[in-house]
């Protein structure tokens, strides 16, 4: 089915048929079906990722050429090429090593890498159905400084289509201010292939928010957070968080990394806090 299918969308880019909406339509659902059958056979994290990763960007280069300025397309693409890096790098198992390891199963492992520096890796389960965690990280994505000490705010500066968004984050104050006043600009990236959701970012420019005095701008990236629901156990959601984060400034490996996988844990909990809470609860804070 495949190969038929992805003939389909090179018939696409052919100019006397790109007015057909129709095929287009077509070919969205037919890939789309492809994929989620991917993510149901159960393969392994590795299996899945190479999957997904090498069909992830032919449908939105095609469908999505005509209806973008340049600049916009160079945004989707920082977002695709974010997503690709991110699952190559959680595609390999080789190499990670423990962090923290809690008593409910939570996890944090890191890794060197070449290209990237030290990236960090947060496991959890997080007792909500998948709907729920990606409405809180994506859909509400501007209130997490309500529910996230580590965050003060959340801003979307520009939305490009219904994948990518250009955010400005304001970092909150580490204890006893270790690391000083941070801010963030970053391009995300938001992709749902059948059961797996995929949220990537990394750090970009935008003429609305240059840097500010007094604030180091640090960069993110690349950075992921894969959500799957868990093996039997559909009203659960397992969560794997890539962090890439260079802080800039003069400060200590050591501390930053510290820092890193500590964020990750507080995170995880946060999350699961903020997703107990009554929906009218939550409301309130607006």
């Amino acid at each position: 089915m495949l190969p038929a299918t992805f003939k389909l969308c090179a018939a696409i880019s052919y100019q006397n048929l790109r007015n057909m909406t129709g095929l287009r339509r077509q070919a969205a659902v037919a890939i789309s079906q492809e994929l989620s059958k991917l993510a149901c056979r159960g393969a392994g994290p590795s299996a899945w990722v190479s999957q997904v990763r090498r069909r992830s960007s032919l449908l939105s280069s095609r469908l999505e050429e005509q209806l973008f300025s340049e600049v916009e397309m160079s945004y989707i693409r920082q977002g695709e090429e974010a997503l690709q890096k991110s699952l190559s790098i959680l595609g390999d198992q080789d190499g990670w090593k423990t962090e923290t390891v809690l008593g409910n199963g939570d996890r944090v492992l890191s890794k060197v890498l070449p290209d990237v520096g030290k990236v960090f890796r947060l496991e959890v389960v997080v007792e909500q159905p998948l709907a729920a965690v990606y409405g809180e990280l994506v859909d509400n994505m501007e209130q997490m400084g309500d529910w996230n000490p580590s965050v003060q705010q959340v801003k979307i500066l520009q939305k490009i289509g219904k994948d990518t968004v250009i955010t400005h984050e304001k970092a909150a104050a580490t204890p006893g201010n270790v690391v000083g006043p941070r801010d963030f600009v970053s391009v995300r990236c938001s992709k749902r292939r059948g059961s797996t959701c995929v949220l990537a970012g990394v750090a970009t420019t935008h003429g609305a928010m240059p840097e500010q005095e007094g604030v180091v701008r640090a960069e993110n990236g690349p950075t992921c957070m894969l959500l799957r629901p868990l093996p039997g156990s559909p009203s659960h959601t397992r969560l794997t968080w890539l962090l890439s984060i260079d802080l800039k400034g003069w400060l200590p490996k050591t501390v930053v990394n510290q820092v890193l996988a500590q964020t990750q844990v507080d995170f995880a909990n946060h999350l699961r806090q903020r997703l107990a809470q009554p929906t009218g609860c939550k409301s309130r804070h607006h």
